[in-house]
């Protein structure tokens, strides 16, 4: 994709949603951290629901750690991989309190140093919460990336040090929300909705359709 095509396309991400935000529901960094971590191989939709129930009980690492695994995961049964998901949450909450005076820490290696938390993880929270231009490559921006031809990598991270290259700084802080939401809403895996997509002509894909 030329730099032409890459500009019409963030251009008009931009002027459908001026200033996208996670689907996740969260109130401070720590809740926000949980839930990205809970997010993992399940739906924003299902974690929300665990999650609205959880934190009104526990929302702080001390909360947690009072909760203990076993309690944590009755809140959160209904999410995939909640057995180990909860094992890296408590962890994670021990570290927190051990290392960190019970806040989340604002840098890439701390972030990626509690448990359960790898790069994409550490990505959305650093994008999320300071606004760093970070891109966290889940599936829907893996698949966006490679078939519009925006940055065809054969991993997440190659897509990812691709997507950092050509993206314009100007559309870097909101460039992973504009992504993840279009790949989730329009151009899904089993039946992309070509012909209402609002960036089709920046589009390489051969297969799409624009009838």
């Amino acid at each position: 994709m030329n730099k032409k095509a890459i500009e019409h396309l963030f251009k008009t991400l931009q002027a459908i949603d001026p200033e996208p935000k996670t689907e996740l529901h969260y109130n401070t960094p720590f809740e926000l951290l949980i839930a990205v971590l809970l997010s993992a191989q399940s739906t924003d939709v299902g974690v929300n629901k665990a999650t609205a129930k959880l934190y009104p009980i526990a929302n702080t690492p001390q909360a947690f750690l009072a909760l203990g695994e076993d309690g944590l995961k009755k809140y959160i049964s209904t999410i995939g991989l909640y057995n180990s998901k909860a094992k890296h949450a408590i962890q994670t909450a021990r570290k927190l309190v051990d290392e960190f005076d019970g806040e989340v820490p604002r840098t890439r290696k701390e972030l990626e140093s509690l448990p359960g938390v790898g790069r994409k993880t550490a990505n959305v929270v650093l994008n999320v919460l300071w606004g760093e231009p970070t891109m966290a490559v889940d599936t829907h921006i893996f698949r966006v990336s490679n078939r519009t031809g925006l940055a065809p990598g054969k991993n997440p991270l190659d897509v990812e040090k691709k997507l950092l290259k050509v993206i314009p700084k100007k559309y870097m802080k909101h460039a992973h929300h504009w992504l993840i939401l279009h790949g989730r809403y329009t151009c899904t895996a089993r039946k992309p909705k070509c012909h209402i997509c609002p960036i089709n002509q920046a589009c390489a894909w051969p297969e799409k359709t624009i009838a």
